[in-house]
């Protein structure tokens, strides 16, 4: 649950827009981001499901506005952006985290399967950004990226999430560079294994559950509030000297890299086939 001792008054006055934000580790940047302050623009493709948390946000005393888009669609971008601006005012925190994933081997992947990662990671990255630039270039804003572990090492049944979200670090890294000059900052955040979220329902069993567990040096998983946390840090004032960073939230899990996540892997799929 949000505890907003540690965070009032942390993004009062800012505007934050986040893809994805109708459920995950995205509402729960958003909560933490309300309750340091921040009015709060979530966007997705489900405009029910946005209502709903919308109104999860409201309870933190902020202004919240749901607006449909698909980060696929730049014009879709675009206008989600200018009504937000109508709305709340000029964003300045953009948060790319609309992402998607699923187990599966190269030799067993369709082509649609890998460009439909490539399109809603790596292509919805960049036109949320995009669409994003006026009005961080007007408020001098904050762009922060949801990545993940497989930016940093080969990891089995994942070369689409590979792909993808390697380019979004290199993606945010070059913004770094281009649009600094213009007081936009660009981070990404990895986060480690978050209880709750889809992405462990989809990517672990009851089997490999407790090896990744046991593979994450600080030994339990994460919640929303842990990536929160570290989404209104690096959004603030507090983070105004870092730009161009990847900062891993995950417990340590990284350090190791990808061998206990290859192993878990072989036994997902070994138990899929079996059934």
């Amino acid at each position: 649950m949000t505890d907003s001792t540690y965070l009032d008054g942390f993004l009062k006055g800012h505007v934050a827009f986040i893809t994805g934000g109708g459920s995950g580790i995205n509402l729960g940047i958003a909560k933490n981001m309300a309750a340091a302050g921040a009015k709060i623009a979530i966007c997705g493709r489900t405009f029910s499901k946005l209502e709903a948390a919308a109104d999860e946000i409201r309870a933190f005393g902020v202004d919240v506005f749901p607006v449909a888009a698909d980060v696929r669609d730049l014009e879709a971008m675009e206008k989600a952006f200018l009504e937000t601006e109508a709305a709340l005012g000029s964003v300045s925190i953009a948060v790319a985290g609309a992402a998607g994933n699923f187990m599966c081997e190269v030799k067993d992947m369709t082509y649609n399967g890998f460009k439909t990662v490539i399109d809603i990671d790596l292509m919805g990255s960049f036109n949320t950004a995009k669409a994003a630039y006026d009005q961080l270039k007007k408020t001098k804003g904050s762009l922060l990226f949801i990545s993940a572990g497989q930016s940093l090492d080969a990891h089995s049944h994942q070369a689409h999430v590979c792909a993808a979200k390697a380019g979004v670090d290199k993606l945010m890294q070059t913004l770094a560079i281009e649009w600094g000059p213009g007081g936009i900052r660009c981070n990404s955040i990895i986060p480690g294994p978050i209880d709750g979220t889809e992405g462990m329902k989809r990517l672990t069993t009851p089997e490999t559950l407790p090896m990744l567990i046991n593979a994450v040096p600080a030994r339990r998983l994460g919640t929303v509030d842990d990536i929160g946390r570290a989404a209104v840090f690096l959004s603030s004032p507090f983070a105004s000297y870092i730009s161009g960073a990847v900062l891993p939230v995950d417990g340590g899990l990284t350090l190791g890299g990808s061998g206990m996540f290859n192993f878990a892997a072989q036994q997902f799929n070994a138990g899929k086939k079996s059934k």
